[in-house]
């Protein structure tokens, strides 16, 4: 198929098998002269609710293509299809030794790039396989004693395996088609592909990272599970091998540093190390937690619809006074709050959805900037103290036993009671979140929410809860590295992903694992030797 028509409404009522039949009308063809048809995008526009339309971009074939572009040349809507290309993947003629650091996206789709290329991929990961790593944290959901070593941010799939599983990105990459067709070829959903907001579920990623996994031995790679980097070796200059687990050195010509942004006790090692870090902005607030059904009613103008998901939204609104920002963050539409703490007495949460978002509620981050200057910028780390006081504030306001400290939005407004109702597990504890979170955090959701309330009537509702804290929204500093990859400090060590302040999400994580990959790949052999 060679043309794309974009923008294409259906009705609620209107079936895809119409289609074909929509194209023919737009472009004054007969349906028979379309020989083939694919759905390639699909939205939802509901600017006009409740008369929400679903948006298609389809390719096609007809005989004479060219005829017809000349003939529809007023039509932008109009175009021949531009096949994105896939990631190069240059052969090597000798295996060079790879230590990759970290099985979240940017880790994952490292390994896989750079042993497909032919090197020799060790892939280490501090947490547990993803079957032993499930059952972990369903026992501490189930109220058992919370594990340091197995939780929802550490363990294979990095914290994206317990999250609502989002595949968008703002960053424009002819790659990210190839990442999403590796997904599917794993076992996501092949409707990833033709999503305009695409996500697999946290139900769906595990069985995708089984079958990562296996590609990934079957390609040779040398996977090490409990087993945490704890050291650099390095020989003239450049990095020679990791440390693992103290005691053990494990040699290497280039290692990816995928260690994740919550992986705090390796980020102390480099800088014990002297790798040059650099403090980063990042936010903080809560989880906000509606019926999903109200947020359909506030978006779509329709409780529910056989047609139509749950309803996501987005909201940021900047605070004129101070400057500082205030917005939704990963928004789980029929999701579920989910305790995502990685240090004992320290209470964190996030959200996450299976593939379906069925569930009845629906939850949002709702978080404020947090600038340098709030932490101080004169210790790289200073950013991660500033994290682990408030989730420890967090963890004793609600009792120091794991349960989320929640509050009726209302009461948190000043204006009135609520019930405190929550899907999060363990479970949640009535709290003032003023105990909790900063001060100048809680200002700035209070005034914000009001500008909220006026983008989407009915955001505030006794029906809200609050739940905190929200703090791993993005690493709270940078491993400093340069055009080509590498880190300023050390050549070979190549930081990337989330961990290293260079990406934010599942897509943006694997692209940049990628990138990481493909420097390695293409470094000339003179400068990746001994």
């Amino acid at each position: 198929m060679s043309l794309v028509l974009r923008e294409i409404p259906l009705t609620l009522d209107e079936d895809e098998g119409r289609l074909a039949a929509k194209v023919a009308e737009q472009l004054g063809i007969g349906i028979a002269e379309i020989l083939e048809l694919r759905i390639l995008r699909k939205g939802i526009d509901a600017r006009r609710k409740p008369h929400v339309l679903r948006v298609y971009s389809v390719a096609f074939r007809v005989a004479d293509e060219a005829g017809l572009l000349a003939r529809r040349q007023d039509n932008p809507r109009l175009q021949r299809l531009e096949e994105e290309p896939a990631p190069r993947l240059p052969q090597r003629i000798r295996p060079l030794r790879t230590l990759v650091v970290g099985m979240g996206p940017a880790g994952l789709f490292a390994a896989l790039q750079l042993a497909r290329s032919g090197a020799a991929v060790t892939l280490v990961e501090r947490g547990r396989p993803v079957e032993d790593r499930v059952r972990d944290v369903r026992r501490f959901r189930a109220g058992g004693a919370f594990d340091a070593a197995s939780n929802i941010q550490f363990g294979e799939g990095g914290a994206g395996t317990f999250s609502d599983g989002k595949l968008t990105t703002r960053v424009n990459h002819p790659w990210t088609r190839a990442v999403l067709e590796t997904l599917v070829e794993f076992g996501a959903p092949g409707e990833i592909l033709q999503q305009a907001k695409p996500h697999v579920g946290s139900d769906r990623l595990r069985l995708v990272l089984l079958r990562f996994r296996q590609a990934l031995l079957d390609l040779g790679v040398t996977i090490r599970y409990e087993t945490r980097l704890t050291g650099l070796l390095v020989a003239n200059g450049r990095i020679a091998g990791g440390v693992l687990e103290g005691r053990e050195e494990c040699p290497c010509e280039a290692l990816v540093l995928a260690c994740g942004h919550s992986a705090r006790d390796t980020y102390a090692m480099l800088q014990d190390a002297g790798i040059q870090l650099a403090p980063k902005p990042f936010a903080m607030g809560v989880r906000v937690e509606h019926p999903a059904e109200w947020i359909n009613t506030i978006q779509y103008g329709l409780a529910r619809h056989p047609r139509l998901p749950h309803a996501e939204y987005a909201l940021a609104w900047n605070d004129p006074d101070g400057g500082r920002g205030c917005y939704s963050f990963c928004m789980c539409p029929g999701g579920e709050v989910v305790v995502a703490s990685s240090e004992p007495g320290g209470l964190v949460v996030n959200g996450m959805s299976h593939w379906r978002r069925a569930g009845e509620f629906s939850n949002s981050a709702l978080v404020v900037a947090v600038r340098a200057e709030d932490f101080g910028a004169a210790d790289a780390l200073a950013g991660v103290r500033f994290q682990r006081r408030y989730e420890e504030r967090a963890f004793r306001a609600a009792g120091g036993d794991y349960l989320a400290p929640a509050q009726n939005l209302l009461a948190f407004l000043g204006r009135g009671q609520g019930p405190v109702r929550s899907t999060c597990r363990p479970g949640v504890r009535e709290a003032d979140l003023d105990q909790v979170l900063p001060a100048f955090v809680a200002t700035g959701l209070r005034r914000a929410l009001p500008h909220f309330e006026r983008r989407m009537r009915g955001f505030i509702t006794a029906e809200a809860t609050l739940i905190g804290i929200e703090t791993r929204t993005s690493a709270p500093l940078r491993i400093l590295r340069g055009a080509d990859g590498q880190s300023v400090s050390l050549a070979g060590l190549y930081p990337a992903g989330e961990g290293a302040g260079y990406a934010g999400g599942i897509m943006s994580a694997a692209l940049d694992g990628l990138r990481a990959a493909d420097h390695i790949i293409s470094l000339e052999p003179s400068r990746s030797s001994h």
